[in-house]
């Protein structure tokens, strides 16, 4: 990655997992590092393991809940209030397994993973692009190639299926369609954005999968150190930074899904705006 000081980034769900390994690579490189999640006691003893580790303290906490739009909003007026530039945004919070809905009305992991994420993204934006030059990156999934599209209906429902994996997986999809359009708006500012396939990895974000299960599925998957290189390699690599709008799996450019047209990346971005509402400003 190289020398990363003077540089700015705010990872979400930085406390465990891809996020706090990736959190702990940038402060390695000298980055400032702004880890965003729901607790701030586990960031914080995060936080403190990241800095005796690694020498650099230039660390700092930001309360978020990707399934409360009211705590998005908080959170980015109070990221923007303290004037600092942002970099780059890796928006690697997110969660599988779990059925119900976000405080929002929404399924929980669409609400959680997309529309706080779009809402959360949007808040930074423009600050992202003053700041610039600039990334925004999405931890997506591979299990964004199973849906065959997105119900809006369901969307805006408790969770279906036994597993939640497949509104998961919409909600992963969500997150290819939206570094696709993304990128597509902010051509010629300076600020690429991307989405990536992070491994199977033994991490939180299955947390919500019964323990049994949960503790088989982890005997086959890769480490959280693994699953942080294509999110680094995305938010730091020269090579691809005339890139923007791109899916990536083990540091390599990738096919998405045949669904992750340009047409549903334009809907799904209007229907998020039409759902979030006001973007202007935290």
């Amino acid at each position: 990655m190289g020398d990363l000081s003077g540089r700015t980034f705010l990872v979400s769900g930085a406390n465990t997992g891809i996020g706090k390994e990736t959190a702990r690579s940038l402060a390695g490189r000298g980055a400032r590092v702004v880890l965003a999640g729901r607790s701030e006691e586990r960031t914080r003893a995060a936080m403190t393991e990241i800095a005796d580790e690694t020498g650099n303290s230039d660390l700092d906490y930001l309360r978020l809940d990707l399934g409360d739009l009211a705590s998005v909003r908080s959170a980015a007026e109070t990221f923007l209030a303290g004037g600092e530039p942002l970099h780059v945004l890796i928006n690697n919070a997110g969660l599988a397994g779990a059925r119900g809905m976000t405080e929002s009305g929404f399924e929980l992991a669409f609400g959680t993973n997309h529309v706080g994420t779009y809402l959360f993204t949007e808040l930074l934006r423009d600050h992202i692009v003053a700041s610039g030059p600039g990334r925004i990156v999405n931890v997506a999934s591979t299990g964004h190639y199973r849906p065959k599209g997105i119900d809006w209906d369901a969307v805006r429902q408790p969770t279906v299926t036994r597993t939640a994996f497949d509104e998961y997986c919409v909600s992963k999809l969500a997150n290819v369609l939206h570094a696709q359009e993304l990128g597509r708006r902010l051509e010629g500012t300076g600020v690429t954005t991307y989405s990536l396939h992070p491994g199977t990895i033994a991490s939180d974000v299955w947390r919500e999968v019964p323990f049994g299960l949960r503790h088989v599925m982890k005997l086959f998957m890769k480490s959280t150190e693994d699953g942080a290189r294509t999110s680094l390699y995305c938010a730091t690599s020269p090579d691809v930074a005339d890139h923007t709008g791109r899916y990536y799996d083990n540091r390599r450019e990738k096919q998405p899904s045949k669904v992750a047209t340009p047409e549903l990346a334009a809907e799904l971005w209007e229907r998020t705006e039409a759902w979030v509402g006001s973007t202007k400003g935290a």
